[in-house]
């Protein structure tokens, strides 16, 4: 029998719902998408350069009712066919997860059926799972606006993490180079679009902590480099912007490789991850709104290939965020009995890691 079940997610500036079935027989994936609605924000915090979190939370407001109702219509079912609400519960714009939270708690409560909250980075770490099928373990590039983390997928629900950003996240780098150039927001597509007319090594940037074998990341430095470039050169000619953008990509790109190398390493070291695996290849998954970068994307996958991992990527549509990555969370949860209580807090800090005590 399948479980179907809705996800709700307002963690950032998108205000999702989706509908999802997941057949326990195949408890590895694929899942089956019924709907996924997503409305974005972008044109609401433009203006700002970034995300505003009242603004956010206000617009989810409006939105989020409307929303499930096209996401329940798009699926061609009824609300009483659900098997479980899935929202997310963090990590987040405190704000905009209330939202949604507090809406997944009262659809739940009124219809009398499991209620999960969801951690935002979970959903991320599965959503490969609902394309493809997928066994664990796998090791995990989790790169988005805010997080970038290197984890191992051991098991559902057992998480380790190899390395975090120290300061900013490889997409907020993104958003805020694109800001200081005027390219506007959000910035990851701005860049790689029109570092496509550029020269990747026009400007030698920083690659902060090269060479030191570790996991962790930091992007701080790229900003900092990148506006004593362009004050050094002004004024800045169109040529220069798109050099300075094809720049700051690869060296983004050589620092999200690096680090993934040497997760890679520690990874194929690991016996416990290494006598679970029943591939001839380990896994390698990449995950959040920076995959969607094709350059990053391809960078990554010839390091997999020289490493002998396979490469693992969902659709660049799941990659940002949504609803159907809570779904389908939300379901593993419900298939394995791990359902919240309705007194559950909205956490704008939830690390993965505390995950293997649920």
């Amino acid at each position: 029998m399948t479980l179907t079940v809705l996800g709700i997610e307002t963690s950032c500036d998108e205000t999702a719902a989706a509908v999802i079935r997941l057949d326990p027989e195949n408890p590895d994936g694929p899942g089956e998408i019924l709907s996924n609605c997503v409305h974005s924000q972008i044109e609401v915090h433009a203006p700002y350069g970034g995300v505003v979190p009242e603004i956010a939370a206000r617009s989810h407001v409006s939105i989020i009712d409307g929303l499930i109702e096209q996401a329940i219509a798009d699926a061609d079912i009824e609300l009483t066919a659900l098997d479980g609400i899935a929202a997310t519960a963090g990590p987040g714009l405190v704000g905009g997860v209330m939202v949604g939270l507090m809406t997944g708690k009262m659809l739940a409560l009124s219809l009398d059926k499991p209620f999960i909250g969801v951690n935002h980075l979970e959903g991320h770490a599965l959503t490969v799972r609902l394309c493809a099928p997928l066994a664990f373990p796998y090791l995990l590039l989790l790169v988005s606006g805010g997080h970038c983390q290197l984890i191992a997928v051991k098991a559902h629900g057992v998480y380790e993490t190899y390395g975090s950003t120290l300061d900013d996240a490889a997409g907020e780098a993104f958003d805020k180079a694109a800001k200081l150039m005027g390219l506007g927001y959000p910035g990851g597509p701005a860049i790689e679009a029109i570092a496509q007319k550029g020269e990747a090594t026009a400007f030698d940037l920083p690659r902060p902590l090269r060479g030191d074998g570790g996991c962790d990341f930091s992007f701080s430095g790229l900003k900092t480099a990148l506006r004593v470039r362009a004050t050094d050169m002004q004024p800045v000619s169109d040529i220069d912007v798109a050099n300075l953008a094809a720049s700051l990509q690869q060296a983004i790109t050589d620092c999200l490789v690096e680090r993934s190398l040497n997760a890679m390493q520690r990874f194929s070291e690991d016996e416990t991850i290494t006598a679970k695996n029943d591939y001839s290849m380990l896994k390698f998954v990449v995950a959040g709104g920076v995959a969607a970068n094709t350059h990053i994307k391809t960078a990554l996958e010839q390091a997999c290939t020289a490493q002998d991992f396979s490469f693992h990527v969902a659709p660049p549509q799941l990659c940002t965020d949504n609803a159907a990555m809570i779904a389908w969370a939300g379901a593993e949860r419900l298939r394995v009995g791990k359902i919240s209580p309705l007194d559950m807090a909205a956490r704008p800090r939830w690390p993965l890691m505390e995950l293997n005590s649920l």
